[in-house]
């Protein structure tokens, strides 16, 4: 295989760079878990909370200490469109590699109930959390007083207007975490440390430079979703030209398919 085409295809893979965004946000969880505090973490799309909550679930992997159940200080869901309680705890077992059995909604629920307590879980997350029914919301209210677990739901603003609704939720899960855009700073520090990182292409790009960050700016927004998509594939199709680099042209092109 040449070297271009394995670049190609580690390009294509997905990277996870523990910016300093990131640290901060996993401290902040590293205080509600120990607390035992339930939370929200709201932000817009593409700002990089998924990728950040299941970082947090791999830093915090499960302990195997046969024959007892294994130890899992992290679960992570994340909810499809319009889940019910029904999903949600199916979710959950799932995350957990425990099989589904059918029942009740009661039977699930209690079945949910006791694995949390034998895995010793001391954070649940829920990400796109938004999609649940607004039912949902009154189990996962109980979780928290009734299994002394940190529950994170993550979402978008929508999540804020859901929660809202319910008073009782709203004051459950008032403690929340605003998930920032990049800015500017950011934006060009975050760029180069992918070009280093994450890129490796055999020539600098200069991606910090000015003239880059012109293009990268608007075409981001700050969102580091959208950074990660324009320069990936800005070098997939820099190598596919046999360039070393990413120039401005190549990286213009890209960067007005985003907008």
């Amino acid at each position: 295989m040449k070297a271009s085409e394995a670049d190609i295809q580690r390009l294509q893979r997905r990277s996870v760079v523990e910016l300093e965004q990131m640290q901060q946000f996993h401290r902040w969880l590293d205080g509600k878990r120990l607390a035992r505090l339930p939370c929200r973490v709201v932000g817009d799309s593409r700002t990089g909370k998924t990728i950040a909550c299941d970082a947090y679930r791999l830093k915090n992997p499960p302990l195997l200490v046969p024959p007892e159940p294994p130890r899992v200080p992290v679960v992570y869901w994340q909810s499809p469109p319009e889940s019910g309680n029904r999903e949600m705890f199916e979710g959950i077992l799932l995350a957990l590699k425990y099989q589904l059995s059918r029942g009740t909604l009661s039977e699930i629920r209690e079945r949910v109930y006791r694995t949390l307590r034998v895995c010793n879980v001391e954070m649940l997350i829920i990400d796109e959390a938004h999609r649940l029914r607004p039912k949902t919301f009154s189990d996962l209210q109980d979780i928290p007083d009734k299994l002394e677990i940190a529950v994170v739901l993550v979402g978008t603003d929508r999540l804020d207007a859901v929660v809202r609704r319910d008073e009782q939720v709203h004051r459950r899960f008032i403690a929340n975490y605003r998930y920032e855009r990049m800015t500017s700073v950011q934006l060009a520090q975050t760029s180069a440390i992918w070009e280093a990182h994450v890129l490796k292409l055999p020539q600098a790009s200069n991606l910090s430079s000015a003239k880059m960050q012109k293009v990268l700016a608007p075409a981001t927004g700050g969102y580091i979703g959208l950074l990660d998509r324009i320069l990936r594939e800005a070098a997939v199709r820099s190598l596919q030209q046999g360039l070393d680099s990413i120039s401005l042209n190549i990286l213009s092109e890209v960067a007005a398919e985003c907008r």
